[in-house]
């Protein structure tokens, strides 16, 4: 008899931490490796968090909160929602996670049976479809193109969705394109999502912050507030306040839903961590104006690197509204060779081989549903993106 659960055997590793993974390790061993894989500002968490933590750790505040989440943060959440969203929520509404992945995996675990469907336009963060999977259903990946930007529209989501789905997952700005969707945009989306009574919306809201050149970002529930009952708003404090390791993660949404998710919570990791959660109260409730100069920084970032990449023949890199991702297509160096002789055959060869002969270390397009791509993390440092935009050139000059 097996010893594993079949589930176990449907799901695989995530591409962006293994590539991290052996990114570092080749560093470890001396190897001069520019890491544009893992998606994590290189900005320190700010201050005035920092010291709330340490405040709470000094008041004795390191004791258990309820199991999803203490009653002081989803009041700052629901607070968060009223001012940025339009979106009112009561505390019960609230669930608050081990960061943004246990948010949605808890609320796929808690709603999926094996006939259920979950509607996933590509290209997709890396492990919405292997949490769909390892929940029980099965993921219905909607390609986009390079030509609607790496958007979904009305008539694809239309055709993709039937009796048999259970959710649609919505991300903007998305991880790894950097697209967002504009308010008209995603008012064509929500039309047809009326259309279909018995499909939840599942919006991952977790870039909302990080919006470029006057992008204007919404999300479903707000647009269309018809959908407000069939809705999960799930966001976090990873990425805009540079909080990627205190794991904190949340949500409003419907009370039935929200309780069934804490159910699930309760009997796996139970709560958050108590220092994180009065971290994130003082995120979303204190000041935020080095959202603005961060910012300022990835759009630099953003154009130093988007500059860089259309200049190179066989790439095109389209220009990203939020995020810090850019997902250009390499089509027009399939087949090329290699100097050592290797084919460029599929994205992840690209990506294999680039590592191999320059050490910039980038995460293949194949991994996010959507080919020939790939995705590279401009959150980090002018330097090291202008050397490691030097030595993709150089490399892609180098194919025959």
């Amino acid at each position: 008899m097996p010893f594993f659960a079949k589930s176990l055997a449907k799901i695989k590793p995530s591409p962006t931490i293994a590539m991290s993974t052996l990114a570092g390790e080749l560093k470890a061993q001396g190897r001069d490796i520019i890491s544009l894989s893992a998606g994590e500002p290189d900005f320190d968490t700010p201050a005035h968090i920092k010291a709330a933590a340490q405040k709470a750790i000094e008041a004795g505040k390191t004791k258990y909160t309820a199991p999803d989440g203490m009653n002081e943060l989803k009041e700052a959440i629901c607070r968060k929602f009223q001012r940025e969203n339009n979106l009112t929520y009561a505390s019960d509404q609230i669930t608050v996670s081990s960061g943004g992945k246990q948010v949605l995996y808890n609320a796929l675990c808690a709603t999926l049976n094996a006939e259920d469907e979950v509607v996933i336009p590509a290209p997709y963060w890396v492990s919405y479809p292997d949490m769909a999977l390892l929940a029980g259903g099965t993921p219905v990946v909607v390609k986009t193109s390079a030509e609607t930007n790496y958007k979904l529209t009305a008539s694809d989501l239309r055709d993709a969705l039937c009796e048999r789905t259970k959710w649609f997952i919505f991300n903007s700005p998305s991880n790894p394109t950097g697209a967002g969707y504009s308010y008209d945009e995603l008012k064509e989306l929500t039309d047809v999502l009326l259309e279909f009574p018995n499909v939840w919306i599942m919006s991952d809201d977790m870039y909302e912050h990080l919006a470029f050149d006057g992008f204007q970002f919404a999300t479903p529930a707000e647009v269309e507030p018809k959908l407000y009952d069939r809705t999960l708003t799930c966001n976090g404090v990873s990425k805009a306040y540079a909080m990627t390791g205190w794991r904190i993660g949340y949500a409003g949404g419907p009370k039935e839903l929200i309780k069934a998710m804490g159910k699930i919570q309760s009997q796996s990791t139970s709560n958050p961590c108590t220092i994180s959660q009065w971290a994130a109260l003082e995120a979303l409730d204190g000041p935020t104006d080095f959202l603005k100069s961060n910012n300022e920084i990835f759009v630099r970032r953003r154009n130093l690197v988007v500059d860089a990449l259309n200049q190179i023949e066989g790439i095109e890199c389209p220009k990203p509204e939020g995020a810090f991702y850019v997902y250009p297509s390499i089509a027009g160096l399939m087949g090329k060779i290699t100097q050592s002789g290797k084919s460029i055959e599929t994205d992840e060869d690209f990506a294999t081989e680039l590592l191999n002969h320059t050490g910039v270390a980038v995460v293949f397009g194949a991994a996010f549903g959507l080919s020939p791509n790939f995705r590279i993390s401009y959150a980090t440092s002018d330097e090291q993106l202008t050397d490691a935009c030097q030595r993709i050139a150089t490399f892609c000059a180098s194919l025959r």
